[in-house]
């Protein structure tokens, strides 16, 4: 009896943007286990180095990029192979009162959760990098529905990816590929450990959750890997909250 898992990736070349850290290395990781290869990019040549040894196998790839900038990231989709699906995690957060708001400081939060990704996605697509059939998702974030302090402008970054995966959705679908969007709430990840919050505060408010706890990468992961799969072939244009339960 032959048994089938919908949810392997053999086979699939995924490429993982922020992969040096955090959800980007969580998802780089848990592809490499279902045995996709997987080509991860990010700044961090020592951090991104330490998400290879971390992944199952040896014929994944790593590439040094900002992806900030256009020339980098020209030269680097130039690289890649036909690609089966594409996870953008790259992201960066930071909590400024409205009435504090500098335009750099717009600039700067929306060029990397927002332009960033899509300016990228875009470079892929015209030098025909995704594979019919591929599955393509942004991290996004549950701040574009649930507002917070000093979270305006990551909010609207977060609230744009949403609404720019579903449009993108529409326009692949003829070539049969899938476009999503996941949306976590709080997870332990360096951009919470470096946000400014104590531990204590943190801890506090992870007590709320239903489930008693702040997220992991592997949560997030454990959803794209679904994604990327073929177990999820009916699935576009969706964005998918993940939140212990909170809200």
């Amino acid at each position: 009896m032959n048994i089938v898992n919908p949810f392997s990736l053999e086979g699939k070349t995924i490429f993982v943007t922020g992969a040096s850290s955090g959800i980007g290395r969580g998802v780089a990781v848990a592809c490499s286990q279902m045995g996709a290869k997987v080509i991860i990019t990010g700044r961090n040549e020592k951090r991104l180095s330490e998400t290879m040894s971390m992944m199952n196998g040896d014929s994944h790839q790593q590439y040094i990029c900002d992806i900030n900038n256009a020339e980098s990231v020209k030269d680097l989709v130039a690289k890649l192979p036909s690609l089966d699906g594409i996870v953008h995690c790259a992201g960066i957060d930071q909590r400024i009162p409205a009435k504090q708001l500098l335009e750099q400081d717009v600039d700067n939060l929306m060029n990397v959760n927002f332009k960033a990704p899509v300016l990228l996605q875009s470079c892929l697509l015209q030098q025909r990098k995704v594979a019919k059939g591929a599955s393509i998702i942004f991290i996004a974030s549950v701040a574009s529905w649930s507002p917070s302090i000093g979270h305006s402008i990551y909010s609207a970054s977060k609230g744009a990816v949403v609404s720019f995966s579903k449009c993108l959705a529409l326009e692949l679908a003829p070539r049969k590929i899938r476009v999503n969007s996941i949306s976590p709430a709080m997870v332990w990840t360096d951009l919470i450990k470096e946000s400014g919050v104590s531990a204590e505060q943190l801890k506090e408010d992870e007590s709320k959750y239903p489930l008693k706890r702040y997220g992991t990468p592997v949560d997030i992961a454990n959803l794209a890997v679904y994604m990327l799969s073929d177990a999820s072939s009916w699935m576009t244009g969706s964005n998918v909250d993940i939140t212990g339960g909170g809200n």
